[in-house]
């Protein structure tokens, strides 16, 4: 007959410990069992975004603008624009930008107008007056800018 002395956890240590020496030396040396009534960090949900478009429509012999931000679609976003512009007088507008996620800006000189997007409106804006400035247009400002941005959904 053959007889094995065997210790589980605790033997000679409190629970969720281990004792190394299996009780066989003067000193019981005891640590913890890896993971032993450790709860774990409850996982975060991954985050999700869902884009958001924004869209400029002109009609520049009429001087029609209409915008719109923060749509789900770009046909929508095209959609409520192009409304907007007809609304306000426009005869023939037509879709200068949509952007989803950024800005735009219309920046108008003497002569033309353009309609850059970026992704800050002070970039959009930079890039605008750029634009006209090197066209060789006077008196450039901004007449419209706006951003659509992403929106966190979890």
């Amino acid at each position: 007959m053959v007889s094995f002395g065997v210790h589980a956890e605790g033997g000679f240590c409190p629970p969720g410990t281990i004792d190394h020496n299996n009780g066989r030396a003067a000193a019981i040396v005891c640590s913890p069992l890896p993971g032993y009534g450790q709860q774990q960090a409850p996982q975060q949900p991954v985050e999700q975004w869902e884009r958001r478009w924004g869209a400029i429509a002109t009609d520049g012999p009429n001087g029609a603008l209409g915008a719109t931000t923060d749509k789900r679609s770009k046909q929508e976003a095209s959609q409520v624009a192009m409304q907007d512009c007809r609304s306000k007088g426009g005869v023939n507008c037509k879709i200068d930008t949509a952007y989803y996620n950024q800005c735009a800006a219309v920046v108008v000189g003497d002569g033309g107008y353009n309609v850059p997007s970026a992704a800050t409106v002070d970039r959009a804006v930079e890039l605008g007056m750029k634009t006209c400035r090197d066209a060789g247009r006077t008196n450039c400002h901004v007449y419209y800018s706006a951003c659509s941005l992403p929106v966190r959904i979890r």
